[in-house]
């Protein structure tokens, strides 16, 4: 677009530029000129400085805040040579400037100058747009993944189908608190027998999807409600369910690891048989946290001695020991997302940490402890979601069931 107030100069220019191959269209004024704009919006404009009515720099500004997709490429004409002048003509949206009398060879010059930056820009646009297309399609999936994984959350927390059980002498209760939507800690307990109750927690390595699968293929194992597909019973020739002892059970589980589940995947165990009736208990600890006795006097008995994880060795053998509890006193199993928070500062909470939250909450019960236990850490973490799975058995013991 040609925008000049003196005809013949309008005509001279079209003619020029209609011979390069340009569709011209013409105004008179910058009135005019944006009512054009507006219509069809050009790639380039043309305009002379002094006009009457709007001049040439006004019209640039007005021109600029008209709303379009494309990019307008704004020359001035001016007889104007001083710096400031030519300045006020950039600041106010000018691309370019010509001085009068125009040279054709000038003219067109800037012109392709122009038309490489349109090009640009053109580009630019497109890859917005495809830019803007795929976050669009990356925040569909994410929203169907992420409705997947809240699917994913719920099945997972439905592995632990009893989060507290009341036997009348013992009490067990379980905390399980993945860091993001599902994670690969695991707690539970089944019934080896009227006065016996088998206790395992699990921390699968890593996070997220594939060790959540892990969990699951796990639980099936360890299944509370069909002795037969649980790895920790075993059947007699009478029909009768016991369970194996837990250093046989890490023992079987790090041979299904290699032989039946085809993963890189490994994990820690802390599985105990305990009685209800005697408080006596025997436990295997497979690079578990070390297992805790907190006494009712106030004393805190760290159990185990390591061992390496299931699924890392296949040769690898395990240990298991024996315990008791007396009246009053529980018995706590808990995975490295208690013991490796960190504060902001970057410290680590360790064994001596957790050992004073767990005095500072002794007067507490049941799952209260354990909700109370995570207050705590999230105080000391400074966070409401964990880096790490959380997860906790507590066994309390009052003492032999009363008969009558």
């Amino acid at each position: 677009m040609v925008v000049d107030d003196s005809r013949m100069q309008r005509r001279i220019l079209a003619a020029m530029l209609g011979k390069w191959g340009y569709h011209v269209v013409e105004a008179e004024g910058a009135r005019q000129a944006l009512d054009i704009c507006v219509a069809e919006p050009p790639d380039f404009v043309i305009s002379d400085w002094m006009m009457p009515g709007m001049n040439g720099i006004e019209f640039c500004s007005t021109f600029r805040a008209i709303p379009r997709e494309t990019y307008g490429y704004f020359i001035l004409l001016t007889s104007k040579s001083s710096t400031e002048e030519v300045a006020a003509g950039l600041d106010a949206g000018a691309d370019d400037y010509l001085s009068k009398p125009i040279s054709p060879d000038e003219l067109r010059a800037r012109l392709a100058a122009g038309e490489r930056i349109l090009g640009i820009h053109a580009e630019l646009v497109e890859k917005n747009r495809l830019v803007s297309q795929t976050l669009s399609q990356i925040s569909t999936l994410y929203d169907s993944l992420d409705r997947d994984l809240q699917g994913a959350k719920k099945l997972q927390q439905s592995l632990v189908k009893e989060r507290f059980r009341d036997f009348g002498s013992s009490r067990v209760s379980l905390l399980l608190r993945p860091s993001g939507h599902v994670g690969g800690d695991l707690v539970g307990f089944f019934s080896i027998n009227a006065d016996r109750v088998g206790l395992f927690a699990i921390d699968v390595s890593g996070h997220g999807v594939s060790s959540a699968l892990m969990t699951a293929r796990l639980a099936g194992f360890l299944s509370p409600t069909s002795p037969d597909q649980n790895v920790a019973m075993t059947e007699n020739e009478l029909g009768l369910y016991d369970a194996v002892p837990p250093a046989d059970l890490a023992a079987a589980l790090n041979r299904l690891v290699f032989s039946e589940l085809d993963t890189d995947h490994y994990f820690t165990l802390a599985y105990a048989d305990f009685d209800l009736t005697s408080g006596s208990f025997t436990l295997v600890q497979a690079g578990h946290p070390h297992p805790m006795i907190l006494r009712a006097s106030g004393t805190i008995e760290p159990l185990g001695h390591g061992g390496l994880p299931v699924g890392l060795v296949e040769e690898a053998t395990y240990q298991q020991i024996s315990g008791r509890l007396q009246p009053g006193d529980r018995l706590f199993l808990m995975s490295d997302g208690l013991t490796e928070a960190v504060d902001g500062e970057g410290e680590m909470l360790g064994e001596t940490g957790l050992a004073a939250l767990l005095r500072r909450n002794a007067e507490t019960r049941g799952p209260g402890f354990l909700e109370a236990l995570t207050w705590d850490l999230s105080e000391y973490t400074g966070a409401d979601d964990f880096e790490d799975d959380v997860s906790a058995i507590l066994v309390e013991y009052d003492g032999p069931k009363q008969t009558f």
